[in-house]
């Protein structure tokens, strides 16, 4: 296993940092995103991406949908025309997302102008909410969405068009449990709190998921037809912190997950651990930290491409943190 690590940015282009997504290109670049401003919420915060090219990255450029409304949890995909697409959240308030979409023809360096990916949205958190869009073996897509107006909920958007209509299905389902109320955060749903899902599919129409969950725990869940219909979310073996976590699948059907292993509601952002399963999910082992020192170390993604992995997350909310895995 070879390892690069490095920074995307030395000279911070804006005070904070956080939820980056990244894309290797067809060029042999890399795109990375995050969302950036004074703070998160902050009514300056726009999304910001860059490339690596010849192993240096660009100077970074921002994208805004809105001016004086925050932007959130850039997502990027690729679709069959080579066309990248920049999925973001754009409103005051996580409850009232409205869901934006922009285009690129020539590799992520430029972009046409942000449309709202489902007109007249206001909360239904439509599209991918922080991990990447699959294309599963028959060719549609999956974006993992979730919502947290009235509870935390996790659902499927599916697209036969590669991405320019989608059709939302049902929420997950879990097991039910008292309302919580944490400083902060008000669930008001008597299910298990969970957001933010990361995909995979293990074989022709069967897909999973792993949530970020309220219960120290990762939850998971299964499908048989694609996406269409899903089992009620089980706990897994894999603590959570209620921070983001994302995974990615190898030809030879390994998963590779990046997440905090903490078992604790609200619990710290580090350490930060590469995990990785060769049984789909049911047991795993950690193969790399990232870091393990005291800090925020956060919300990652990774890729799989051509025998890397390219991972990405918020270090410190200073900084986005890149890695690049030769396996």
């Amino acid at each position: 296993m070879e390892v690069l690590h490095e920074f995307i940015f030395t000279e911070r282009p804006t005070p904070e940092c956080h939820a980056s997504t990244v894309l290797p290109l067809p060029d042999g670049s890399i795109m990375a995103a995050w969302f950036a401003g004074k703070y998160e919420k902050s009514k300056d915060v726009d999304i910001w991406y860059s490339h690596r090219v010849d192993g240096k990255w660009s100077t970074p450029v921002s994208v805004s949908a809105r001016k004086n409304l925050p932007h959130w949890n850039p997502v990027l995909f690729l679709d069959k025309d080579n066309t990248v697409c920049l999925y973001f959240k754009v409103g005051g308030h996580i409850y009232s997302w409205r869901t934006f979409v922009c285009f690129s023809e020539d590799l992520g360096r430029t972009f046409s102008t942000p449309v709202e990916l489902v007109e007249g949205d206001r909360c239904g958190g439509r599209g991918p909410v922080k991990n990447k869009i699959i294309r599963l073996s028959d060719g549609r897509l999956l974006a993992p969405a979730s919502t947290e107006k009235k509870g935390w909920n996790c659902f499927i958007d599916m697209s036969f068009d590669e991405g320019r209509t989608w059709h939302k299905q049902k929420r997950i389902k879990t097991d039910t449990m008292p309302a919580i109320l944490n400083s902060g955060n008000r669930y008001t749903t008597n299910v298990v709190p969970m957001i933010q899902p990361t995909l995979w599919e293990s074989a022709p129409g069967k897909v999973h998921m792993l949530t970020r969950t309220a219960k120290g725990r990762a939850y998971r869940s299964d499908s048989d037809d694609y996406g269409v219909t899903w089992c009620k979310a089980y706990p897994t073996c894999l603590p959570n912190n209620n921070s983001g976590l994302d995974l990615d699948r190898t030809p030879d059907g390994t998963l590779y997950l990046v997440s905090n292993p903490v078992s604790e509601n609200w619990g710290d952002r580090y350490p930060l651990t590469l995990q990785r399963s060769t049984d789909n999910g049911e047991t795993w082992e950690t193969v790399l930290t990232l870091e393990s020192e005291e800090g925020e170390f956060s919300y990652p993604a990774i890729v799989y491409s051509n025998g890397k992995l390219h991972i990405t997350y918020t270090y410190n909310r200073t900084e986005i943190s890149y890695w690049e895995i030769t396996l």
